[in-house]
């Protein structure tokens, strides 16, 4: 109860100065909803990240990729093979810890025609049927590859919505759905068939806002009242990993390496390597042994020359929590930097008002309140000023986050967690606490008989 007496004691001095105190809880206000605004930005961001990891494969992948041989290697350069269709044979038969292996065979500088629209995709690969697996792909639309096309090196493709969207029109565009199976298009001048289109591969973000865009299709009147186009930021930069899959042309993996690679370069020369070799392990818990498993395999096939290395999902997932520790200490500082400021002005008011009450604080030590009682009350009081500014601040922070919503320049909205504001108002907390110090044990220090005399 007596606690209760205090914080009212200190509520009411608030009220009594209204402005002042307007003016040093604007420190703290500012303080906590920048915290609050920096760990929302920190939060879509992780989102983004974790989404683009998941879409690009999920955490079981394994990416085999090619690299310089060793400096002691350096006399055995010339005779690296790189990576080839028997590095995958070998690996289907010696290697078991692996679940699925995607051979691909990436071609550089294709263009997509149809009449006259044309369009770069993002990737034309030459893969086998694994890839689906590998790259959690979702056929939506027709069929995959078959044995057959595999063999006979058919001209056939499966494509992306973004590369529908590009050379038959957008459903936004047309007004209905467009599924261009059995429609032809041309691969640097070759003519190939439509035989399967995937899903439309979104985050969350772009998810919300096609949800939000047909809504207000259906309610002109909404849509009317609803005022300029909200623009999200600049870039693809956490949904590159959708773009990208939406953008994707995937032919035979035979058919790349006769209609493009087995004719040669511009010297002439074949070229049957792949661009990449993707894994997939049978158990997470055994990554380390799967891979050291691969790597036996593979020094035989390349006959123990070291031109290959292994990049796991598992170096992303640590590289992604480096990036949002490291996000979160440098604007944790700069916040914490904001509250502590904002502190100082509390000191420097709950100095002006001890000067302004020194009779007061003598009237009560004179009616017996003690040293520890004044100390408790200015130090309350403090606590108070900024705990109810840090009230404020979470006000605001919700008003900050629609701003930055608009401005942020990652493909998912920021997210406000009810641990950032717990720790915003812990830190105003504490701030109050350490700016009520001084003031306090000036006041509790204060002799009864010299404040009675003040003037």
């Amino acid at each position: 109860m007596h606690l209760l007496n205090t914080i009212l004691i200190g509520l009411k001095e608030i009220w009594a100065h209204k402005f002042r105190s307007v003016l040093t809880m604007f420190g703290i206000v500012l303080g906590v909803a920048s915290l609050v605004g920096m760990s929302a930005i920190i939060k879509g961001m992780e989102n983004g990240m974790r989404e683009s990891m998941i879409a690009m494969g999920g955490a079981d992948k394994v990416v085999l990729e090619q690299q310089p041989v060793p400096v002691w290697q350096d006399h055995l350069a010339d005779q690296a093979p790189g990576r080839t269709m028997r590095d995958v044979l070998a690996l289907r038969q010696s290697a078991p810890l692996l679940r699925v292996i995607s051979p691909q065979m990436a071609l550089d500088e294709v263009v997509l025609t149809r009449g006259q629209k044309s369009c770069d995709p993002v990737e034309c690969v030459g893969v086998w049927r694994e890839v689906i697996d590998m790259n959690l792909h979702v056929l939506e639309h027709g069929r995959f590859f078959t044995a057959i096309d595999e063999e006979k090196a058919s001209a056939v493709c499966v494509i992306g919505t973004g590369i529908r969207d590009a050379l038959f029109g957008s459903p936004e565009e047309i007004g209905r759905e467009i599924v261009p199976i059995g429609e032809t298009i041309q691969l640097n001048g070759q003519t190939f068939t439509i035989i399967g289109m995937f899903a439309h591969y979104m985050g969350e973000q772009e998810a919300k806002e096609r949800q939000l865009a047909r809504e207000s299709a259906a309610a002109p009147q909404v849509q009317a009242q609803s005022g300029p186009k909200r623009q999200k930021g600049w870039g693809r930069r956490g949904g590159w990993a959708f773009y990208r899959k939406n953008n994707t042309v995937y032919i035979p993996l035979n058919t790349a390496w006769v209609r493009f690679r087995a004719a040669g370069d511009i010297n002439g020369v074949p070229d049957p390597r792949l661009s990449n070799i993707d894994l997939k392990v049978n158990d997470l818990t055994q990554l380390e042994i799967a891979i050291q498993q691969a790597r036996n395999v593979l020094l035989i096939t390349h006959n123990g020359i070291e031109d290959f290395n292994f990049r796991t999902q598992e170096n992303q997932i640590e590289s992604i929590n480096k990036q949002i520790k490291n996000a979160r200490l440098s604007g944790g500082i700069i916040a914490g930097i904001s509250l502590l400021v904002g502190g100082i002005g509390i000191m420097n008011i709950m100095l002006a008002s001890i000067n302004e009450r020194i009779r007061e604080i003598g009237t009560c030590k004179a009616l017996g309140a003690t040293g520890p009682a004044i100390f408790i009350q200015i130090v309350v009081e403090s606590v108070v000023l900024s705990v109810l500014g840090a009230l404020f601040g979470l006000i605001a922070s919700a008003g900050l986050v629609d701003v930055l919503a608009l401005i942020s320049p990652t493909a998912n909205n920021p997210v406000i967690t009810w641990q950032a504001r717990a720790i915003a108002v812990a830190f105003s907390a504490g701030v109050g606490i350490l700016a009520g110090l001084l003031p306090a044990i000036k006041a509790a220090r204060l002799s009864p008989i010299q404040a009675l005399r003040y003037e």
